[in-house]
């Protein structure tokens, strides 16, 4: 019998609880671990006083046990638990963007917009992390098929700019012909401004003398969204 083949019999339980993981994905795959495990790979190594699987709980326990909310940190959030440095907050953060931009890739080969949800599902893995606030437009063409995504502006916790001059200046270099517009409310408030209602209005009116159709504005909060549309606002 390998040396191998004598190691795989010892129980879970004898290992080092830092070689669990990583020892649990290989023998039983990977939809096995838990969250705290898969952070516990990731970060690689404890401390003296905890275990790296016992820090990952604690990394969970500060965003509420919610994935989501974890995509939201910075390193300096991380590095609010002791035995987490800056190397394995970037670790983290790099592991979370790389989910981001996976779920990004399976909603880009669905293409066609055709309802406001289709809009909120693929900015929403894009604006639902920030703290701040930020403007992007999604332009398409005559089958309201996705040609690009392009961020406006950002701004603060409050508010951001968008000027038509360059949203317009963006779709016609793309031959878009229709755009819609998207930004996210750090604020929780899922209500329009006035002053988000006069923007989308005067972007509006501007695309009629342009030929290029204003499809929707959506706003982003968390899990939900208000679309300008579906409420009879433009």
């Amino acid at each position: 019998m390998s040396h191998d083949n004598n190691y795989k019999n010892f129980s879970i339980k004898l290992w080092a609880e830092d070689d669990r993981p990583r020892e649990k994905l290989l023998l039983k795959g990977k939809t096995s671990l838990s969250d705290a495990e898969l952070i516990a790979i990731l970060i690689s190594t404890g401390t003296r006083e905890d275990t790296a699987v016992g820090l990952a709980k604690k990394i969970l326990l500060l965003a509420s046990n919610n994935i989501n909310e974890l995509g939201k940190f910075t390193v300096n959030d991380f590095k609010k638990i002791k035995g987490i440095g800056e190397a394995k907050a970037i670790s983290i953060i790099a592991a979370l963007e790389l989910g981001r931009r996976r779920k990004d890739e399976q909603l880009l080969k669905k293409q066609q917009i055709v309802t406001s949800k289709d809009i909120f599902e693929y900015f929403h893995p894009i604006l639902s992390d920030y703290k701040h606030e930020e403007f992007w437009i999604l332009i398409l063409n005559r089958s309201n098929k996705i040609i690009c995504s392009k961020r406006i502006s950002e701004g603060g916790v409050n508010g951001t700019v968008a000027d038509p001059k360059i949203i317009f200046k963006l779709a016609i270099e793309e031959l878009g012909s229709s755009i819609i517009l998207c930004h996210n409310h750090p604020s929780g408030n899922i209500n329009p401004s006035e002053e988000d209602i006069r923007l989308t209005q005067k972007i509006q009116n501007a695309g009629k003398f342009l030929d290029i159709h204003v499809i929707d504005h959506i706003i982003i909060v968390g899990g939900a969204y208000y679309s300008f549309s579906d409420q009879g606002v433009m």
